[in-house]
C-alpha cells in the first residue's frame, strides 16, 4: 500500500531543489587549469546556479586517498592533480564521503577508457570485455571491481538501463572513429546526441547507486526527467569541450570546431555562440526540475528523487570548478 502523499514533506523537497537552483554568487578564488576554460567564467555572471562555486565535501581528503588506493589496486592512472575526487567532492558535498568516493573512483575509471580510446584511434573492441564480463585488462577487471559494489543494492531494471546506456557509449565512440576516419565532422544537429553518447551516459545513472536510492522506472521515463538529464549531460559535454579544444589538437568532435567548420565562425565567434547554448541548456535545467513530479510521490521516493536531482543541479558548477583547477587540460 502507498503511502498518502505528505503535502509539507513534498514541500521541503521543492524548497530543497529550489535551494540549488539560487546561489547567491561568491568570488571566485585563485585557479590554476586550462587558459582555454577561462572563457566559461563568463556563465557565472549569467546562470544564477552557476554563480557560486560548489562547496566541497568535509572529507575530500579521504575520498582522495580511497580513490588513489582503489586506483592502485586496479592499475589505472590516478594523477592527484587531475582531481576527479574534487570534482566527486563538490557534486555530492551533501552527501557522505562514500557516495562521493565511489563516483570519483567511477569517473577515474571513465576518463581512463577515453585515454586508451584517444590513444587506440577510438577502437571499441574494449567494449566487448566490459559487456561480455572480461577481465584481461585493467579497466576491464576495474570495471568488474567498480560493477560488484555498484549494482549489488540496484534493481534489474536499472542494471539494465546502465548496461544500454554502456552500449549507447559504445556505439557513439564507434560512431566518433569512423568519422575521424573519413574525416567527417558532425553536423550541428547531430552532434548534441553523438557528444550525449561519448560522454559516457551511464555517469548519470551512477548517481542513484552513489546515494543507495533509485528513481522509479516511470519517473526516469517522464519528460521533465529526461529533459533534466539531456540537458545536464549537454552542459557538461560542452563546458569540457571549450576547455579541452587546444588539447584535442584538432580532433573535429567537439561543439566549438562543429560551429566554426557549419556557421563559418572563427574561434572566439564560435566560443561565445557556444556559451549562449550553454546558458540556454542551464535554463531548461532549472525549468525541468520544477516540472517534476514530486506531488505524485510518497515522501520516500520524493526525497530520494529530489537527491538525485539535487545532485544533477550540482553537476555543472562542480564541473567548471573542476576544469579551472584540473591539471588535465593544462
Amino acid at each position: 500500500m502507498s503511502l498518502p502523499v505528505n503535502i509539507p514533506v513534498i514541500a521541503s523537497m521543492r524548497t530543497a531543489l529550489r535551494s540549488v537552483l539560487h546561489w547567491n554568487p561568491l568570488a571566485l578564488g585563485p585557479r590554476r587549469g586550462a587558459p582555454a576554460a577561462a572563457a566559461l567564467l563568463a556563465l557565472t555572471e549569467r546562470v544564477p546556479a552557476m554563480a557560486a562555486p560548489c562547496r566541497m565535501h568535509p572529507a575530500v581528503y579521504a575520498i582522495e586517498a580511497a580513490v588513489m588506493d582503489w586506483a592502485r589496486r586496479t592499475g589505472l592512472r590516478a594523477d592527484p592533480g587531475t582531481g576527479f575526487h574534487r570534482m566527486a567532492g563538490r557534486a555530492f558535498a551533501e552527501f557522505d564521503a562514500a557516495a562521493a568516493a565511489l563516483f570519483a573512483q567511477w569517473l577515474t575509471w571513465l576518463f581512463n577508457l577515453d585515454d586508451e580510446l584517444d590513444e587506440n584511434r577510438g577502437d571499441v573492441d574494449l567494449f566487448h570485455g566490459l559487456l561480455e564480463g572480461g577481465a584481461a585488462h585493467p579497466l576491464e577487471s576495474a570495471f568488474a571491481d567498480l560493477w560488484r559494489v555498484t549494482s549489488v543494492r540496484m534493481s534489474d531494471l536499472w542494471r539494465t538501463r546502465f548496461a544500454a546506456n554502456l552500449m549507447r557509449q559504445h556505439d557513439a565512440c564507434r560512431v566518433e572513429a569512423e568519422n575521424r576516419a573519413t574525416g567527417r565532422v558532425p553536423t550541428l544537429e547531430q552532434y548534441p546526441a553523438l557528444r550525449r553518447g561519448t560522454v559516457g551516459p551511464y555517469l548519470y545513472d551512477l548517481v542513484e547507486p552513489c546515494l543507495r536510492v533509485e528513481v522509479p522506472a516511470w519517473v526516469h521515463e517522464c519528460e521533465p526527467w529526461q529533459e533534466l538529464v539531456n540537458a545536464c549531460n549537454d552542459v557538461t559535454a560542452w563546458c569540457n569541450d571549450v576547455a579541452s579544444l587546444p588539447k584535442e589538437r584538432g580532433d573535429t568532435h567537439n561543439l566549438v570546431v562543429v560551429v566554426m567548420h557549419q556557421l563559418g565562425l572563427d574561434q572566439p565567434e564560435a566560443t561565445a555562440w557556444v556559451l549562449d547554448r550553454i546558458a540556454e541548456r542551464c535554463q531548461d535545467m532549472h525549468d525541468a526540475v520544477l516540472r517534476l513530479p514530486l506531488d505524485t510521490l510518497t515522501p520516500r521516493l520524493a526525497r530520494d528523487v529530489s537527491k538525485v536531482a539535487c545532485a544533477y543541479m550540482a553537476a555543472p558548477r562542480a564541473h567548471l570548478d573542476w576544469l579551472m583547477e584540473s591539471t588535465r587540460y593544462t
